[in-house]
């Protein structure tokens, strides 16, 4: 069974304590103390996860770390936690009609429409302004920044 603990943390400063535990695990992390993982979700503001067998060690670790509140009560199950581990696909959020800027490639700083979005690929084919003639490029996903949302209207 995997036993994964919250610990509390000054927020903005949960990659710093995750790495302070880190240091003060050494070498010898799972055998001496039972920790196993250390996980710094991004949307899981002022908390850092640790998967450990042992919850006393951990919480002995955490005492001489700054910016490390305390260890949270309870125990979370693999089912809680498995969210933060499955990635989220790089076109979300974007829509059919958005106006977005490509931030790199050899499209860079161009604006453009967005005309389909394929989330299978993580790609989306737009139509740039800037050009003369209207060729639909395609492009990942990461390699744009959404600037309006809007729906396609009808012509």
């Amino acid at each position: 069974m995997v036993n994964v603990y919250a610990v509390k943390t000054t927020v903005n400063q949960e990659l710093a304590v995750a790495t302070m535990v880190e240091g003060a695990l050494g070498e010898e992390g799972v055998k001496d103390h039972g920790i196993k993982a250390i996980m710094v979700p991004e949307e899981l503001k002022g908390y850092l996860l640790v998967e450990a067998s042992f919850p006393e060690a951990l919480e002995q670790i955490i005492q001489s770390i700054p910016h490390a509140r305390g260890l949270v009560k309870g125990v979370m199950g693999l089912e809680e936690v498995e969210h933060f581990l499955t990635p989220k696909p790089s076109v979300t959020g974007i829509l059919e009609g958005s106006i977005i800027e490509i931030v790199s490639g050899p499209f860079k700083g161009e604006r453009a429409r967005v005309k389909k979005v394929d989330e299978a690929h993580e790609e989306i084919t737009i139509e740039l302004f800037e050009a003369m003639v209207p060729i639909p490029v395609t492009v990942r996903g990461d390699s744009v920044r959404v600037l309006s949302k809007e729906e396609n209207e009808a012509e």
